[in-house]
């Protein structure tokens, strides 16, 4: 059976290795090789990590060219080196990066080219993508980055811990309440309902949790104070996270865990529910190998033990209501533009990878902004890979990241005081305006 990828349209995943790869070839056009420095994030548990590196060898083939690859994990500490090298002079020829407000700083410095300003030269360049799907940037309104996958927000769902504790599978029309319901049945039977660490990585509950009192036309605002009424928001979102751990619903370490060790718990039946991205599709199956490197090593009956759904909803939020896009993209470095060999390399590699025959492998179960959106042939897919697609087919709304756009010291308060927070040592109101005061203070 085959199913249509679909474009989203929006508002708007450190280990480094070094690698050369292919060489000159005859026939190849190219006068002589040339060395292009790139960074994405398709390393470590990420899905495409590998058809990223199948993909560049094939490019350098192809070419002659060979690529330093400094590829890492998506994290804040990936962010921060990306953001300092671009600082020191020492950014790559080309970027696999946000294109929120943490691509900010370099934008406004220069240091990326426009896809306009390179359409000048190379007309065809991201010819193939529906610029509406393309991100502006948040500093000048312009589009730099040409987007490969999307991304969505849900809830990873572990059915042997929801079968043993007698819960069904939630679906479509999954309310809060209910959710609760299955959180307490789930810790009566002696597990941990929800997979998380609140003193590591609170991102994705505190997200959803503002979401539950928000709604998708007004998420990404950020509140003006504490005591509006999207202030008001905030700081309920923060509370329910608060009653879900006096209730006992994460791990009992939820505090002192790293999001690591939450993460196993789920994989090995001792957690019901986690909320992840779609890149965590690839861990999970990983997982589920005895070889996380060998996909021939997959238990496919461990696999049939996960699903994916949708995120609990209330108030205007519906469970379908997620949080996902189109939120990175390849950026040309002025850098690599003003070299004379880099730049037509640059511009070659990227064309390459944001290809019509590219990007449906990267795009799997997730989207893209490709014009003609092409069709998949489900087989190619593992189950949980089918899953996720079929639980996309449900979503009614897609919603970018607030968290994207209040970015910085001004998330302190919040991400690294949740346990603060939970606890009580301090309130809720108190945390968010602080971060707002941060916020508007920038």
């Amino acid at each position: 059976m085959k199913k249509r990828i679909l474009s989203l349209i929006l508002a708007s995943a450190m280990v480094c290795s070094l690698a050369g790869c292919g060489s000159k070839e005859t026939g190849n056009s190219a006068d002589h090789s040339v060395e292009l420095n790139v960074t994405t994030t398709f390393a470590g548990e990420d899905g495409n990590a590998q058809n990223f590196k199948t993909a560049v060898d094939e490019w350098c083939k192809q070419t002659g060219n060979t690529v330093a690859d400094t590829s890492a994990t998506s994290d804040e500490t990936f962010k921060t080196r990306v953001i300092t090298d671009f600082e020191t002079g020492s950014e790559p020829d080309v970027l696999f990066f946000f294109n929120g407000a943490d691509a900010n700083s370099f934008i406004e410095a220069g240091k990326v080219v426009s896809i306009d300003d390179i359409r000048a030269e190379f007309p065809d360049y991201a010819a193939n993508m529906n610029d509406d799907l393309i991100a502006d940037s948040l500093v000048d309104g312009k589009k730099y980055a040409v987007p490969v996958n999307g991304y969505w927000e849900a809830m990873f769902v572990n059915t042997e811990v929801l079968d043993a504790a007698g819960v069904t599978l939630p679906g479509a029309g999954y309310t809060w309440d209910q959710f609760k319901e299955d959180c307490q049945k789930i810790k009566d039977a002696g597990y941990a309902p929800i997979a998380c660490a609140l003193g590591n990585i609170p991102h994705y509950w505190w997200e959803f949790s503002i979401f539950n009192h928000t709604s998708p036309e007004t998420h990404l605002n950020i509140p003006e104070s504490v005591d509006s009424a999207q202030g008001a928001a905030w700081v309920a979102g923060m509370e329910d996270i608060k009653e879900l751990y006096e209730a006992g619903f994460f791990p009992e370490n939820t505090l002192s865990a790293t999001d690591d060790e939450t993460f196993a718990m789920f994989t090995e039946g001792k957690a019901a529910f986690l909320i992840d991205g779609s890149w965590k599709v690839g861990g999970i199956v990983n997982a589920c190998q005895s070889d996380p490197e060998d996909p021939s090593t997959l238990d496919t009956d461990k696999l049939a033990k996960f699903d994916v759904t949708y995120v609990p909803g209330q108030g205007d939020r519906k469970a379908t209501d997620l949080i996902g896009g189109l939120s990175m993209g390849y950026y040309i470095t002025t850098k690599a533009w003003e070299d004379p060999d880099k730049k037509a390399a640059a511009v070659s590699f990227i064309s390459y990878m944001t290809s019509d025959d590219i990007v449906p492998v990267f795009a799997q179960h997730t989207a893209s902004a490709l014009k003609n959106a092409p069709e998949v042939d489900e087989s190619a897919f593992n189950p949980l890979q089918v899953k996720a697609m079929e639980m996309m087919s449900g979503v009614t709304s897609l919603t970018g990241a607030v968290q994207d756009v209040f970015q910085g010291d001004c998330r302190v308060s919040t991400f690294d005081g949740m346990p603060e927070i939970v606890t009580g040592r301090v309130s809720a109101e108190e945390a968010v305006a602080e971060g707002l005061d941060a916020y508007h203070a920038q």
